[in-house]
């Protein structure tokens, strides 16, 4: 039998890569374990362990093959060939990762117009990940307090939360976290009005 563990933060695609050969299985029986790309930067592992040995997959499509002694083999594949021997095991997979940034008014927690306008796009990404999760982080420029710009972030972010919300979505799925003015778009020097800082990050997963 494999026992594998993630090897650095894993996201749903090294499970499901574990999950194409992680089996209980007679020792004359092949199985595979494939180590999928995640949708974002990140990066993944998967520690697969036998009794005999132990072998660490940390690139995309690299293979841990079973043989029938119990040893294992690191093989390559490729998505071509993955996406042939395991179709019905791809479509369990989540969508990947949906990213926005929508603006706000200077001082407020009130979408701009254009902003308001993409809303939708938001919403629509949400509702393509049944029980998945949203992050909403809220930023300002560097125009004002600190500690006033501190709150006006998570303001922001948390009118966007009762926005999706509003529309059906979990209040317990939906992360609402302000950073003020410290991770700006834009960088700038202090009491510089920048528009294009003054947004809420999105993150549907």
């Amino acid at each position: 039998m494999f026992h594998s563990r993630a090897g650095t933060p894993a996201a749903a695609a090294t499970l499901l890569a574990a999950a194409l050969g992680l089996s209980a299985c007679a020792p004359a029986t092949l199985e595979r374990v494939v180590l999928l790309p995640q949708d974002d930067p990140s990066s993944s592992a998967v520690e697969v362990r036998t009794a005999q040995s132990a072998l660490v997959l940390d690139r995309p499509y690299q293979v841990a093959v079973l043989r029938a002694d119990l040893a294992l083999l690191q093989e390559t594949t490729t998505a071509e060939e993955v996406a042939r021997a395991y179709p019905e095991l791809l479509q369990l997979q989540a969508p990947p990762q949906a990213r926005f940034s929508l603006n706000f008014l200077p001082g407020s927690s009130q979408l701009t117009p254009e902003s308001q306008a993409q809303l939708s796009q938001v919403l629509e990404a949400a509702r393509q990940r049944a029980g998945g999760e949203i992050v909403v982080v809220g930023h300002t420029d560097r125009q004002g307090a600190a500690d006033a710009n501190d709150r006006l972030s998570l303001a922001r972010a948390q009118a966007i939360k009762e926005l999706l919300v509003q529309q059906g979505f979990d209040a317990e799925l939906i992360e609402a976290v302000g950073r003020g003015e410290r991770e700006p778009l834009i960088p700038t020097e202090d009491e510089v009005v920048e528009p294009r800082n003054r947004r809420a990050e999105i993150v549907v997963r």
